[in-house]
């Protein structure tokens, strides 16, 4: 079967926007499942949301490389003159060099929990405040994006 740019931009183009229909909901949830009690159900809907959240990023880098680099969309000369592009840039780098306390967090509760152990939760709120800082960067990235993705920005 011969390589169809178009299709294939399109696909791409979908499961980038899928990412943020899948991110933002995770998220949200997280941060409730960080405010609600921490026990047995507590924690299982704290790492079903986090998981989610997790693979929504993936999701997202690896469709934001192809779209930006692969030769799909408008090309890497497009998004590498827009300041818009670097705005949006950075403020998902600030999202994921926010994510690394909660992640390492996340993870070594996961881990004393299958060892028997009882996580120490007294930051927890402190995460849902962090979670929601995160949350509200998202929801200004989408608007960077729209107006990036209408040629404002451009140099």
């Amino acid at each position: 079967m011969p390589y169809n740019r178009p299709v294939i931009s399109a696909i791409v183009s979908a499961l980038h926007v899928l990412a943020l229909a899948i991110g933002l909901p995770a998220v949200v949830l997280r941060g409730r499942a960080l405010k609600a009690p921490l026990d047995a159900a507590g924690f299982r809907r704290l790492f079903a949301a986090d998981t989610a959240w997790g693979l929504a990023a993936l999701l997202w880098i690896a469709t934001g490389l192809l779209r930006a680099f692969g030769g799909l969309d408008k090309g890497a000369q497009f998004y590498l003159s827009s300041h818009l592009f670097w705005a949006k840039l950075g403020l998902f780098a600030l999202v994921l060099a926010l994510e690394v306390w909660p992640m390492a967090t996340f993870i070594r509760w996961r881990v004393q929990l299958r060892r028997g152990q009882a996580p120490d939760t007294s930051r927890a709120r402190v995460l849902y405040v962090l979670n929601h800082v995160e949350m509200g960067l998202v929801v200004v990235i989408v608007f960077v994006a729209s107006f990036m993705a209408r040629g404002y920005g451009l140099r």
